[in-house]
């Protein structure tokens, strides 16, 4: 279900499943077709550099015992952390790795468009950097989001291949008319995952990495739910875009992650269409609690 950019460019907002109160930002009208753009580094103030470096240094200084050891390990990846940094760059980098590398988009994009550039082993990265007022918590994802939180990962080739599994998957989803449940499994595994380890739970979604409050609140406060990962569960859940998440899901393994989502969804979309929407702090009988 994309939008056409023409639209976009008149001020049209992509379409978002989750609910929040504002629209999504973001300048449409430098998009190529694809949604891509030029990341415009020149651009970036001396403020906007010390304002990343800000962010960077307080969600590295919150990592240990919070988020999982293939993030700490690959952080460090993304380069001088005193300035924002340039996508080519750090794409040399990336492909070198992993056959990945970044593009600017203005904001948000359709989800046709994004899982295309995710099948493309392409990862879109939000060119623009919040206000420092935003510095505790910024609705949609900026460009210290998408780089902190999304890209370390992607060095690592296993989760590096689930991600283009993921986008052409919703190719397909988008052809069933079944993005809403994909963008759901999305949201509580890329973005807001946690993962169990023998050290017990630490975060591997990117909402999570990327956010100073959310980081400790998702692994330690006894407030949300923290449910065995289940792929009929997490497509039947709703969630919000702008508070902390009611619920998270938790996964054993990465190669768990990957065997679960690698089968053809198509008779599960069914199953899920046919059964009711759960409000994101819904709790059930076969939940499987941590």
């Amino acid at each position: 279900m994309g939008i056409d950019v023409r639209a976009i460019n008149r001020g049209v907002a992509p379409v978002t499943y989750g609910t929040g109160e504002r629209p999504p930002r973001g300048d449409y009208a430098q998009a190529h077709s694809d949604y891509t753009c030029d990341q415009r580094w020149e651009r970036y103030t001396a403020q906007d550099h010390d304002l990343y470096r800000r962010l960077f240094e307080r969600q590295a200084a919150q990592l240990p015992g919070l988020a999982c050891d293939e993030f700490i390990g690959a952080v460090h990846r993304l380069g001088d952390a005193r300035r924002i940094p340039r996508f080519d760059a750090l794409s040399e980098a990336l492909h070198e790795a992993t056959r990945w590398q970044i593009v600017a988009v203005p904001g948000l994009i359709p989800e046709e468009a994004f899982f295309a550039l995710l099948a493309r082993r392409k990862f879109p990265v939000t060119g623009w950097l919040r206000r420092p007022e935003e510095f505790d918590y910024v609705i949609e994802p900026d460009v210290f989001h998408d780089l902190f939180g999304h890209v370390p990962l992607l060095f690592e080739p296993m989760f590096a291949d689930y991600m283009q599994a993921y986008g052409e998957g919703g190719l397909k989803a988008s052809r069933l008319q079944s993005c809403e449940f994909l963008a759901r499994l999305y949201w509580y595994t890329v973005e807001f995952g946690l993962i169990a380890t023998p050290s017990g739970l630490r975060a591997y979604g990117a909402g999570i990495l990327s956010s100073a409050g959310e980081l400790r609140h998702s692994v330690t406060s006894p407030a949300p739910q923290r449910i065995g990962f289940d792929l009929a569960r997490i497509m039947r859940t709703r969630y919000r875009i702008d508070s902390y998440q009611a619920s998270y899901f938790v996964i054993d393994s990465f190669a768990q992650l990957i065997e679960a989502t690698a089968p053809d969804f198509a008779p599960l979309y069914e199953e899920v269409a046919g059964a009711s929407e759960l409000a994101p702090d819904t709790r059930l009988e076969t939940d499987r609690l941590y």
